[in-house]
């Protein structure tokens, strides 16, 4: 009997690559930017960016999209220099949820 190891993620939700272009408004350790998101999740984002920012950083993000705007926050938790951040969601605005929701399932059909 072969033996098979199961790969398992610690994503809690499944993320979705933007191949449409996604833009978010961020601010971050006193600087604000304007990035492409790569991928996006009810957990977290991706965003390009050449600029860094510590592990452990706070951001207040917004988009603005066709299903409307999306507010939350977030903490950096790995960088890729000269890529981008990959963000983890602390508190997405209970109004935003189901925008958010709406735009992750508008990518993840029309991919």
């Amino acid at each position: 009997m072969a033996h098979q190891s199961a790969a398992y993620s610690r994503r809690f939700s499944s993320r979705v690559e933007t191949h449409e272009r996604v833009w978010v408004d961020w601010r971050c350790v006193g600087r604000e930017d304007i990035s492409r998101v790569r991928d996006l999740s009810l957990g977290g984002l991706f965003v390009e960016t050449p600029e860094s920012r510590g592990v452990g950083s706070t951001a207040k993000l917004e988009f603005l999209v066709q299903e409307g705007q999306v507010r939350a926050d977030a903490v950096v938790r790995r960088v890729e220099p000269s890529r981008g951040l990959a963000m983890k969601f602390t508190a997405v605005r209970e109004e935003d949820r189901p925008r958010l929701e709406a735009l992750i399932n508008r990518l993840r059909y029309s991919s």
